[in-house]
């Protein structure tokens, strides 16, 4: 049989088990403002995608439907996609960031002590950006000081997603501060029910909170859970990012290629059928979003066949970030002002839900999340296209 039809085998399959499990009425409980109801939806949906080995098609062989090619890990995301199925929100971190950073940068021992937990349900946080470190995170300033077989960890991490549900972070910390910044960071696994760690999370202008802060105070990480070598955190960090990128980007390019009927709904219910610059603008969004779609797709054949080259991955980002942005945009502009006064909620929300001033400002997160538009230009100016850097007189203080 042929790889095309091992693929499409793959899709009837896939297509005919979600069509059995998708769970109805879903989108109660993730709008629901009792966190009851989100956590027992994401927990169960993950069980019953664990189960299928559809949670885990990217992890390597030996493991629940791991070993798929990377044809068959797209068939899964298109297909789960077009079942409007909801998205694992908890668990993204841990199924992608961790599992990703454990097979490639882990030793054997750590990753039997921590990636089947990872499939009994332990969800993993991360512990990069601070308030003075997002996007420039190699001036980040949480401290790790060695202490025998331990190292005692001291400061505060943001915008951390689902961290007051975690189990586990991963966390970069800085153990050295006479060098340049990149080359004195350390990676550790970090027990978020360590004393000493305090999670707050953060009130988001939708009335979610996706996003926390984790204060630090004196707590302490086993020598053990150091990934790598000291000092050499920024290079676990890179694999930590890369492994959001590719299939996630094909997904949620889907997704809203399949939100795209909520906009026309939406024309309908507003009796905006004949207005011809509706019209002009949602066909200049279906186009968008088809080419979205193409691109996220040919950055995968890239990949599926080896020739992905620097800044690849930046051209999806930026481009996916600014379709959703008209797409969404689109949507509450057909919804008027009535549509700005409504107010809408989903725990950890896609943007395409129909709740348009929602959607809206949940759209902004994908300018940011990832590595900001601005950090993604000057990956393709820099790297791709070569041009000169801009120089920088790195001085960490405090």
């Amino acid at each position: 049989m042929s790889e095309q039809d091992n693929t499409e085998s793959l899709r009837g399959e896939v297509r005919n088990w979600l069509a059995e499990n998708v769970p109805a009425g879903w989108r109660e409980a993730m709008t629901s403002v009792e966190q009851e109801a989100f956590v027992a939806l994401q927990r169960d949906w993950f069980g019953k995608l664990v189960a299928a080995g559809y949670a885990t098609p990217h992890w390597p062989e030996g493991w629940p439907g791991g070993g798929r090619s990377l044809a068959e890990q797209k068939v899964i995301f298109e297909e789960v996609a077009r079942a409007d199925a909801p998205r694992l929100i908890m668990y993204f971190v841990s199924l992608y960031h961790a599992a990703c950073t454990l097979f490639e940068c882990a030793s054997k021992e750590q990753q039997d002590k921590y990636l089947p937990g990872i499939l009994k349900g332990e969800i993993w946080c991360q512990g990069f950006s601070e308030p003075n470190a997002g996007s420039d995170l190699a001036s980040l300033r949480t401290r790790a000081e060695r202490v025998g077989d331990k190292y005692v960890i001291n400061g505060q991490k943001t915008w951390s997603t689902m961290a007051q549900y975690a189990d586990k972070c991963l966390l970069l910390a800085r153990t050295d501060r006479s060098g340049p910044p990149q080359a004195g960071l350390t990676y550790l696994l970090l027990d978020m029910k360590s004393p000493g760690v305090t999670v707050r999370p953060i009130d988001q202008i939708t009335g979610d909170d996706e996003f926390a802060e984790i204060f630090f105070d004196d707590v302490e990480v086993p020598v053990e859970d150091l990934v790598g070598e000291e000092g050499n955190g920024w290079a676990v960090a890179q694999t930590t990012l890369a492994s959001e990128r590719g299939l996630t980007l094909v997904e949620l390019s889907q997704r809203m290629r399949y939100g795209l009927p909520l906009i026309a709904s939406a024309i309908r219910e507003a009796g905006l059928e004949n207005d011809s610059g509706i019209r002009r603008d949602l066909g200049h969004v279906m186009a968008r979003v088809d080419a979205c779609c193409a691109v996220a797709d040919r950055y995968l054949q890239k990949r599926i066949t080896h020739n992905e080259q620097v800044g690849d991955a930046s051209i999806v980002k930026l481009y996916y970030s600014r379709t959703l942005r008209e797409f969404v945009r689109l949507g509450k502009r057909v919804a008027g002002l009535q549509g700005q006064y409504e107010r809408g909620f989903m725990r950890g929300a896609t943007q395409e839900t129909g709740n348009w001033m929602v959607d809206f400002m949940n759209s902004y997160n994908w300018s940011i999340a990832g590595g900001s538009d601005e950090v993604q230009r000057n990956i393709l100016s820099e790297r791709m296209l070569e041009m000169p850097r801009e120089p920088k007189t790195w001085k960490l203080e405090g």
